[in-house]
């Protein structure tokens, strides 16, 4: 379970896009989780091999202490034959060569030393499977905590990468209110200006089709008196205004132009945390599988529709269970 869960947040923060796309420190403690329980499995499956040879030691020593004891058993069951006997017996006869050594025969030294050994053996056999036993308690102890620890490490990065993205947000969407904010400024800024600007133009007209109309007076008539001056005057002056309102609002659209980059870059930075701080929320949903029961486990994040699981009302429950 823990690899399935680790291979599971692995997996899932593969989805992350463009600059989220990192070597963080959820990262390494991730493969440093699957390093880890790599290893427990190396040494779980270790002791179990050692077990079950432990095991056909176990079973070959009883085998051979069932044996003997059967030989004994019939040997004592012979014996106790023997001493019943006696010359009232209805079975008592000679035998040929009854003093013979028959093959197969040991001696009593032999015969005690075979038996020591297999009580020696089968008490070694004893004390090594409780060592045994005591190592594998030990290994399964350490293992366990070896899992935990890096469970708490592996949770802790994520919890810290998870605040990290709660705060970058939450910089990122002040910037685009700012932004924002600034975008309309800029924007009422250049209202004002072309509504200026088609003032002092409408003036400018004005101006010019004054000259113009002064051009047809007759004759003597036809003089730079002061309001030609004036006039003339006029008209440099709005044009000079005009040449500065429009220089003035090509850089009010450059600003606006690069506040509108700047807001898209934002909104799509904000896409991006948004979507990782979505993975690796589902990350830690996930990782619950390890600290909550099986057949308590509920999600709490929807995978597909990105949303919360919420416990169902006690009818709607009851509705349920009558359906």
């Amino acid at each position: 379970l823990n690899l399935d869960v680790a291979i599971e947040c692995l997996t899932l923060r593969e989805k992350r896009t463009a600059i989220d796309l990192v070597n963080d420190l959820v990262h390494d403690e991730l493969h440093k989780e699957v390093e880890v329980i790599e290893g427990v499995r190396k040494a779980l499956q270790q002791k179990i091999s050692e077990a079950f040879e432990q095991l056909c030691l176990l079973q070959e020593t009883r085998q051979q202490l069932n044996v003997d004891h059967r030989n004994k058993m019939e040997a004592l069951e012979i014996d106790q034959t023997c001493l019943s006997l006696n010359i009232n017996s209805p079975n008592i006869s000679y035998k040929p060569n009854p003093t013979r050594v028959v093959a197969g025969t040991t001696s009593v030294e032999q015969w005690f030393q075979f038996s020591q050994y297999n009580k020696d053996r089968a008490e070694a056999e004893l004390k090594a499977s409780t060592q045994l036993r005591d190592a594998i308690t030990l290994t399964i102890a350490q293992t366990n905590n070896e899992l935990e620890a890096q469970r708490v490490a592996t949770e802790f990065a994520f919890r810290k990468r998870i605040r990290e993205f709660e705060k970058a947000l939450s910089d990122l969407r002040w910037q685009e209110k700012n932004t924002k904010d600034e975008i309309a400024e800029v924007e009422d800024d250049i209202r004002r200006l072309e509504e200026d600007l088609r003032d002092k133009q409408t003036h400018l007209k004005l101006v010019h089709t004054r000259l113009e109309t002064r051009t047809y007076r007759p004759n003597v008539d036809l003089c730079r008196d002061q309001a030609q001056y004036g006039l003339t005057d006029e008209v440099y002056q709005l044009e000079g205004t005009i040449a500065a309102l429009k220089q003035k609002l090509a850089q009010l659209h450059d600003a606006l132009d690069a506040l509108y980059k700047n807001l898209a870059r934002i909104q799509e930075d904000i896409r991006y945390k948004t979507n990782s701080l979505f993975l690796d929320t589902k990350c830690m949903d996930t990782r619950r599988k390890l600290t909550v029961p099986a057949e308590k486990y509920v999600p709490e994040v929807d995978t597909f529709n990105r949303t919360t699981n919420r416990s169902l009302s006690e009818l709607k429950s009851r509705q349920l269970e009558l359906a």
